[in-house]
């Protein structure tokens, strides 16, 4: 493959380098950020060989190329335009300024929840491991594998002491990621958050077991020695607070003093704030946001599933998705009360069912390139990752897109009838099995079945569908 002659086949296609804001590339795409995105054309870059889908999403422009070839492509468009030495990141930042409001906040969701979502992962995953060693009924009827085998009780209790690491300090990650992103001393929001779940303050998931929670009196006002532990919401609000203050501060302090002054005041003022004010409030709104999401689940049943199933694939589409990040971090870090995430279980049925769907295309059509991109993205969307099956396949046809969200619909109704939920994030497709409670697991693979054969076959009748209304047209 010529690589330089495909790049400015593809520069061209785009409208130029004078188009081209920002550029950058993945594992598989191409990631750019254009000034007019109406001067694309698209017939043209669906012409080209090394070219196997595009699509727009949050201020980026992406054309996906593959594995061991988008990075030699991108070298030479790089040469091309002038706009080397630029990350993913870069690019982002590029794009999200074109965002409208909500956008831009679903970004900044992304940007502070994203860092931190392996340690999160790798807890709610011991936290399944814990599961499988302490359930009962799962592996011995009435009995759980430590009562069969009690030398490893002290294994389990010492497993589960490192799955909740992550989540009894949730405020120290969340408070380190978003003091970052908001522009502030990353060391110093992760300061806050210790504050927020020092030893000295009544743990918050003892709570409900503490009679008289005990004060601090400052000045006749009473302020509450409760700390924030798997608290998503304050530490968000504070870490803002934090870092707008020492921002403002570091402006009007002398160097000599800046030092000192600066991390002094802005920690000080934004931890009396957070415990006297922004803490009890955004705990309260957090807590009616999860308990309003667990009244629907409880709720709606399977209706509710249906209707997040059939709409979770367009809601990629937007972006909006990351957004879902701050939510389930914050049912898992309380799956006490909550029982875990109800989200993960039906992305992964929507993934599976676009994946289903892209598969059946590629049994269906007689086009080459169509045949590599579908087997290639369809893998990949039952592996986890959607976007190049549904952009360079299934919403380029439409009707595998509808197949796929029926399919989605069905499997999500199912599973929410069933109780299935997820007790770790991970990849939602077919590996999230592991990221599953263990009394939900049949459920959860019933329910991918589901999904997979209905948006297989049903992309099959619609194709059949959408055949004999192209003979229609050309008969007429």
């Amino acid at each position: 493959m010529n690589y330089r002659q495909e790049a400015e086949a593809i520069l061209e296609a785009i409208g130029g380098k004078d188009n081209v804001a920002a550029a950058a590339h993945c594992a598989t795409r191409l990631r750019l950020v254009l000034n007019d995105e109406s001067k694309v054309d698209e017939k043209k870059l669906d012409a080209l060989d090394v070219v196997k889908g595009t699509f727009s999403t949050g201020g980026q422009y992406q054309i996906i190329i593959g594995t061991g070839t988008v990075n030699k492509v991108y070298a030479e468009f790089a040469q091309l335009t002038g706009l080397g030495d630029m990350s993913t990141s870069d690019v982002k930042s590029a794009g999200a300024k074109k965002g409208n409001p909500l956008q831009q906040f679903v970004k900044m969701l992304s940007d502070i929840f994203v860092p931190i979502i392996p340690a999160i992962v790798a807890g709610g995953l011991l936290m399944g491991i814990n599961n499988l060693l302490t359930a009962p009924d799962l592996f011995f009827e009435g009995s759980s594998l430590i009562d069969q085998y009690p030398g490893i009780a002290d294994l389990a209790a010492m497993i589960n002491t490192f799955a909740n690491a992550a989540f009894v300090f949730l405020p120290v990650l969340i408070g380190f990621s978003a003091a970052k992103r908001f522009g502030g001393n990353p060391y110093l929001g992760a300061a806050l958050g210790m504050i927020m779940v020092h030893p000295d303050l009544v743990n918050a998931y003892a709570q409900a077991t503490v009679g008289d929670i005990p004060v601090w009196n400052i000045l006749g006002f009473e302020i509450e020695k409760l700390g924030y532990q798997g608290q998503v919401l304050p530490v968000l609000v504070s870490a803002y607070i934090l870092s707008k203050l020492e921002i403002n501060i570091r402006k009007f302090m002398p160097a000599s003093l800046d030092i000192l002054l600066t991390p002094l005041l802005s920690l000080l003022i934004t931890a009396f704030v957070t415990f006297a004010f922004v803490g009890p409030i955004t705990r309260e709104a957090g807590n009616l946001i999860i308990d309003g999401l667990v009244w629907t689940y409880d709720s709606l049943g399977f209706f509710g599933g249906l209707v997040m199933g059939l709409l979770y694939a367009p809601i990629v589409i937007t972006g909006m998705h990351h957004s879902f990040i701050a939510i389930e971090t914050q049912l898992l870090a309380d799956i006490a009360r909550t029982g875990g995430s109800f989200i993960f279980p039906i992305a992964a049925m929507s993934n599976v069912a676009q994946g289903a769907a892209t598969l059946a295309v590629f049994f269906l059509t007689r086009d080459q390139k169509m045949k590599g991109v579908a087997s290639a993205s369809g893998i990949s969307a039952l592996l986890g990752i959607t976007e190049p099956a549904m952009f360079g396949v299934n919403l380029k046809l439409r009707y595998p897109f509808i197949a796929a969200i029926i399919g989605s619909g069905i499997a999500s109704a199912f599973i929410v009838g069933r109780e299935v939920l997820a007790v770790a994030l991970g990849a939602a497709g077919l590996p999230g099995i592991i990221s599953i409670a263990p009394a939900s697991i049949v459920s959860y693979i019933i329910g991918m079945a589901i999904a997979f054969a209905v948006a297989f076959g049903l992309t099959f009748v619609l194709a059949k569908r959408q055949a004999k209304k192209e003979a229609v047209k050309e008969a007429a």
